[in-house]
């Protein structure tokens, strides 16, 4: 047989290794992440839950999902452990962070009143008008209505 007929084969065995391979990684690491979970902290399940573990068994752990509520679910499940600050920020609301974000839009709206006080600002119309008011207006701008030119 000729090397350049065995050449797709080869190609074709040696990418499916290369999937399973880094299929197989993300596995361990996954079961390594789940089997590094104590009673206490926070997790977030497959589904989107967030909770913290109770109790760790063989195969199940024992999640609170509200004080009070328990919930058996496998270990599979578990999507995430997550860190203490991040689920305290994602599930308490807790921030840590100095950022204010503010209630209402009067940071967007400072720039244009600095604009008012500066002389000939010319201040934006955005209220509506009628048909004859707006034609009205164009005809007294310059003296033309629409389509009247200045060629004799």
């Amino acid at each position: 047989m000729n090397i350049v007929t065995l050449l797709p084969f080869i190609v074709l065995i040696g990418a499916m290794f290369l999937m399973t391979r880094s299929a197989k990684k993300k596995q361990a690491q996954a079961a390594q992440m789940r089997n590094e979970m104590q009673p206490g902290t926070g997790v977030r399940t497959i589904g989107g839950m967030y909770a913290t573990v109770k109790e760790i068994g063989d195969e199940t752990v024992l999640l609170e999902v509200a004080p009070g509520v328990h919930a058996v679910y496998a270990k599979n499940a578990i999507g995430a452990v997550l860190e203490d600050s991040e689920y305290n920020r994602i599930v308490h609301g807790d921030d840590d962070s100095d950022t204010v974000v503010p209630d209402d839009a009067s940071s967007l709206t400072e720039v244009a009143d600095d604009a008012e006080g500066q002389e000939g600002a010319a201040k934006a119309d955005l209220t509506k008008k009628d048909a004859a008011e707006a034609a009205d207006s164009e005809v007294e701008k310059d003296g033309k209505a629409d389509g009247e030119t200045e060629a004799k």
